[in-house]
């Protein structure tokens, strides 16, 4: 696939997102283009999520358009979802069911048919060949992590929406799902990352926007972050290393107190 990085798959124009009188969303913007990897993060009750959720069509903001693979979500809704995939943090598939059983099930939704060889050909790419047989809740989490980006990606879509991913995984569990990450960045497909973990976001993140109190207060590469960010006063009280990394940045931006 030839990837024009120049042109954004996910457009999010002065996003509001208001919970009865409380506005937890307040004119977000940010562009995830195509072969990118682009992080969101925000301290518990900053407004990602919300800002997420609007993304994905589970609520509608109070202002503002969302454009995914050129189509607007208020006018072509459908167009918008079919050209996403998401991996939420956790998965709610029925444990005792086959792992072949739950692709079939998802591909049938997406009209898409699997023959044996495609549903091995799947399993053998996520490193799950084996696995047909098996039960979903004998899956160690970074199997089941796998299978849920599997199905995700069943209908080939543009824009990718992880929601924290790697939660819970073991160091080699989330490595492998790194390098997932970024063979569909490779591939051409915008990637739209939320994570706690700072590491995470320095490692796979070619950009990042910071959000906080429901507003972006930054954007931008996370070693541009580093470097722009590195003499605030904030930061160098953050930091307990001597050398400056993306969480100091992270809690001198939007502060030490511990978010419920």
């Amino acid at each position: 696939m030839e990837i024009n990085k120049s042109a954004p798959i996910l457009t999010v124009k002065g996003l509001d997102v208001s919970y009865g009188n409380f506005s937890a969303v307040k004119q977000v913007s940010f562009e995830v283009k195509a072969g990118e990897i682009f992080g969101l993060l925000g301290p518990n009750g900053a407004g990602k999520t919300s800002s997420l959720s609007a993304v994905e069509g589970l609520i509608i903001p109070r202002e503002g358009d969302i454009t995914v693979a050129g189509f607007n979500t208020k006018d072509k809704p459908l167009h918008a979802r079919a050209n996403m995939g998401v991996q939420l943090q956790s998965t709610n598939f029925q444990p005792e069911l086959h792992v072949g059983e739950i692709i079939r099930l998802f591909a049938g939704i997406h009209a898409i048919e699997m023959p044996r060889e495609k549903l091995s050909a799947i399993l053998d790419n996520i490193k799950l060949g084996d696995a047909q047989n098996k039960k979903f809740g004998e899956l160690s989490g970074g199997q089941q992590q796998r299978v849920s980006l599997a199905i995700a990606m069943l209908h080939n879509p543009q824009l990718v929406i992880l929601d924290e991913p790697t939660t819970g995984l073991d160091p080699q569990s989330r490595r492998q799902l790194w390098e997932r990450m970024e063979e569909l960045r490779t591939q051409g497909h915008a990637i739209l990352l939320t994570t706690h973990s700072m590491e995470e976001a320095e490692a796979v993140c070619d950009r990042i926007a910071i959000i906080d109190h429901g507003r972006v207060i930054a954007t931008d590469t996370p070693q541009a972050l580093m470097d722009k960010h590195k003499g605030d006063a904030e930061v160098i009280a953050a930091s307990r290393k001597g050398k400056i990394t993306l969480e100091d940045v992270f809690i001198g931006l939007t502060g030490k107190t511990v978010r419920s």
